[in-house]
């Protein structure tokens, strides 16, 4: 039963990326809305992930190209990483995002409740002694990163946060984990000039891409001199003050400098009140249809604690769909397929829509075709390697756009329009594509699906 007289219209617990998108769309269709944030406003992508990561990124891509100058007739000479002064770049650049976002809050007079908040009823959210009553709840708790049951972090034993602080380059590193953020540090550490090995549990690294993905930038690791291991379990670690022990199920010992545990993120919906409101929850992930609704009428959840990718764009994307579904709006509910997804690593990786494997689970007979970045002049001009593959419905639309290749994370936003608008190759294949640019290939590419190859070999 409600508590008591609304204070506002909407109540959203989490200022990241899910919760401040749908306090700024709400109050921009003329609600009331306060926004409860226990840490900094912008959550953990502005603050310990998708932001931080891409400038270390960044950065480290700045070292391979001085280090690989003379290839270029550029005279450069590397003399090693200040992470000291990373750090200061990375966190201006943070420290810039965070202030606009404060501004935009501020200015679209949506009220911001700094401190813990808990659901203490279905439409109440206390923070403190303050009682925050909405028509409308929307739980945007984010996630933290998963750990291994009795596996403890500290010391030389890390997770992505703990890594972001570091104040100087580790010799050497294990990374647990191939997926996402997994690789991500793997490149950056080895573009650091630390030897990195990764450990992944399952046949491949980045499991969840098309299998041809993983297969080439498995190549480009190896290349990289990073040591991939796949298919082999964590055991234990010895976490020592002058480094780790790092033992494998198959009896391997790993010594390195540190252990960046990186095995994905859970959803932070524990000692939250959420069952107690109502709230339905699966493995601690919050269940809910369609439209975000949860179990409990009034009661919405968006971002990390819905399962499914977790992805800062997705969760803005649901965020204004529930602002949106509140204020009487009639919004498309979101494909999770159609969301572009994108792996800074380097060679980076970009796809939308679904793998071969997924494609042919779904529809029977498909079509694919991949067509290798040696064929075009940007990416050759780059010095990169890698591929555009697309899976296509047998006679049908395209289904899925896989890509591989420095920088090639630019070139999702046109492969997001292709799959979400179920465009046929033929008329991609018509459309003229700039001339020396990466984008070209995603051309050529539905060229030859469309069965005109110009510079692929039939």
């Amino acid at each position: 039963m409600p508590s008591s007289t609304p204070t506002h219209d909407l109540v959203i617990l989490g200022g990241g990326s899910g919760g401040y998108a749908a306090a700024l769309r709400a109050a921009e269709l003329g609600l009331t809305v306060a926004l409860v944030e226990k840490g900094k406003l912008g959550g953990t992508c502005l603050h310990s992930g998708c932001v931080p990561t891409k400038a270390l990124l960044h950065a480290a891509e700045v070292a391979d190209s001085t280090r690989e100058s003379d290839t270029f007739g550029v005279n450069a000479t590397f003399e090693g990483i200040d992470m000291g002064r990373v750090n200061s770049y990375k966190e201006g650049i943070i420290g810039r995002l965070h202030k606009g976002l404060q501004g935009l809050v501020k200015s679209r007079k949506v009220e911001y409740v700094e401190g813990e908040g808990r659901l203490t009823a279905p439409n109440t959210v206390t923070v403190g002694d303050r009682e925050l009553v909405g028509k409308d709840v929307v739980l945007a708790t984010g996630s933290r990163p998963k750990l291994i049951p009795g596996l403890e972090v500290g010391g030389r034993v890390m997770t992505s946060e703990q890594a972001l602080q570091l104040d100087t380059v580790p010799e050497s590193v294990v990374v647990l984990g191939g997926g996402v953020i997994g690789v991500e540090f793997a490149s950056v550490y080895t573009s650091f000039g630390a030897k990195v090995t990764v450990v992944e549990g399952l046949d491949r690294i980045v499991p969840a891409e098309d299998e041809a993905v993983s297969k080439t930038l498995n190549r480009a690791f190896r290349k990289r001199k990073i040591d991939v291991r796949t298919g082999v379990r964590f055991q234990s670690v010895d976490n020592r003050e002058d480094g780790v022990t790092v033992t494998l199920e198959d009896g391997t010992e790993l010594e390195a400098d540190m252990l960046l545990v990186a095995i994905g993120r859970g959803p932070v919906t524990e000692d939250m009140g959420f069952e107690e409101a109502g709230v339905t929850l699966d493995r601690g992930f919050v269940t809910v249809d369609e439209k975000l609704r949860t179990s409990v009428d009034h009661v919405w959840a968006v971002g990390d604690i819905v399962p499914g990718l977790q992805l800062a764009h997705r969760g803005f994307a649901q965020g204004i769909f529930v602002a949106e579904t509140i204020a009487g709006l009639d919004p498309t509910p979101i494909d999770e397929s159609g969301i572009p997804r994108v792996t800074y690593c380097d060679p980076e990786i970009a796809s939308v829509g679904l793998t071969e494997a997924a494609a042919k689970e779904k529809y029977g007979e498909v079509e694919s075709v991949e067509y290798n970045l040696g064929g075009n002049g940007k990416s050759q001009i780059l010095g990169t390697q890698g591929f555009v593959k697309l899976v296509r419905r047998t006679d049908g639309p395209v289904v899925g756009i896989h890509m591989v290749g420095a920088r090639i994370g630019e070139q999702v936003g046109e492969a997001q329009l292709i799959y979400n608008w179920e465009a046929m190759p033929e008329e991609v294949a018509a459309l003229i594509h700039a001339h020396p640019t990466q984008n070209e290939a995603l051309g050529e590419a539905h060229l030859a699906l469309a069965g005109k190859p110009l510079h692929a070999h039939n």
